[in-house]
């Protein structure tokens, strides 16, 4: 795991979404809507960290949308397994008749799919059966992976020509950060100029706000702080997704 790749369980969003969220939303949301001579793929593509799993998320959960997330030892079956367990249908016993489940209640459920962290699966042909699943059911499709999962895209011509958007997720922007302190600190008080030191300090990285808001609000606990500025932060260290001087790779 690299230093940048710290698990963060980010808070439910309750309020208005971050940018990302809402660009996600709208995306697939337009690709549901579609009249039906468009194509009804999307892709959303950015570096680790922007959020986008994140955006998925509160995507399926708002549009009923399957979700499942590819892993690195995924082949062809398994993302057919896992998108029938996530639809709750026993699985046939070949790749063709699964694609054809699948594919059957997309049509019957008109709930859209999206699979994260595609580029694990783009070199191991599934990129041809997320055609087929387009084909045999006219649903929304969004598939999600880092900054180069467009260009690892256009050498297939037939998707390629499928995808109605591709959605390039933004840096976390100094609003966003505002919002995830009122929902990830809720009892404490951060100074703008703090705020804008971690917005700064992030990068672009909602990650990287979130593990910030969470160390202050763990340091305001222990000391019993209800309100925080960088003069109260001190010294203290910021999360910057480096490794620390004197941390062991």
């Amino acid at each position: 795991m690299r230093e940048d790749d710290t698990v963060v369980n980010f808070p439910t969003l309750t309020t208005a979404p971050l940018s990302n969220v809402s660009e996600c939303v709208s995306a697939l949301q337009r690709a549901q809507d579609r009249p039906p001579h468009l194509p009804g793929l999307v892709v959303m593509h950015g570096p680790s960290g922007y959020g986008k799993s994140t955006a998925a998320a509160y995507a399926a959960n708002k549009l009923r949308a399957y979700y499942v997330e590819a892993k690195s030892t995924w082949t062809r079956k398994a993302l057919l397994l896992a998108i029938l367990r996530e639809m709750g249908v026993q699985p046939a016993r070949t790749l063709y008749e699964m694609a054809d489940q699948v594919s059957e209640q997309l049509v019957l459920s008109r709930r859209p799919l999206i699979i994260d962290e595609f580029d694990y699966l783009v070199d191991k042909r599934a990129t041809e059966i997320v055609k087929d699943l387009y084909e045999g059911s006219g649903a929304a499709i969004m598939i999600i992976g880092e900054e180069q999962l467009p260009h690892k895209l256009k050498a297939w011509e037939k998707v390629d020509g499928r995808v109605l958007r591709w959605v390039s997720a933004r840096p976390v922007s100094l609003e966003d950060t505002e919002l995830l302190a009122r929902l990830y600190c809720k009892d404490i008080q951060i100074a703008p100029e703090l705020l804008l030191r971690i917005h700064q300090i992030a990068k672009g990285s909602v990650r990287r706000v979130c593990v910030n808001l969470e160390n202050i609000r763990r340091e305001a606990g222990i000391n019993g702080w209800r309100e925080v500025d960088l003069a109260k932060w001190g010294t203290r260290e910021f999360y910057t997704g480096e490794l620390q001087r004197g941390a062991r790779a």
